[in-house]
């Protein structure tokens, strides 16, 4: 495979994997019953499936690994937090009134995790 192909797969992936997940989040916050949409069920898991596949090959090819370079530690680190936050911003049982909060910082997670992947670095280039 072409690493230049794979890559822009990971990207357009990582794009509509983000899309994905602020439509769900918006549309869980204002009330909307997106889990009647069974695109927004399925989709995220299949877009998610192939966004990792692509990122373990690209890691593999680029000989770098979670634990042994600092800045793809922190971004596996970041991807726990926000799945882990994003499935309490979308999740039936937790309250209502706390559920923005946890979008917010499944957000600010991705968002760290793209900007560590633009650097290389996980202090965003500012204490390397």
């Amino acid at each position: 495979m072409d690493y230049y192909a794979v890559k822009t797969l990971h990207i357009s992936c990582m794009v509509l994997s983000i899309t994905l997940f602020v439509v769900r989040g918006g549309s869980a916050l204002s009330g909307y019953p997106w889990r009647r949409w069974g695109v927004l069920r399925w989709a995220p898991h299949l877009v998610d499936t192939v966004l990792l596949s692509s990122a373990l090959w690209l890691a593999w090819q680029l000989g770098q690994y979670p634990f042994a370079d600092a800045w793809l530690t922190a971004k596996v680190l970041a991807l726990l937090a926000y799945i882990g936050l994003g499935a309490r911003a979308l999740g039936k049982r937790t309250p209502a009134g706390q559920r923005p909060w946890f979008y917010l910082s499944a957000l600010f997670s991705v968002g760290y995790i793209v900007a560590v992947a633009l650097t290389h670095s996980a202090s965003w280039g500012l204490w390397d």
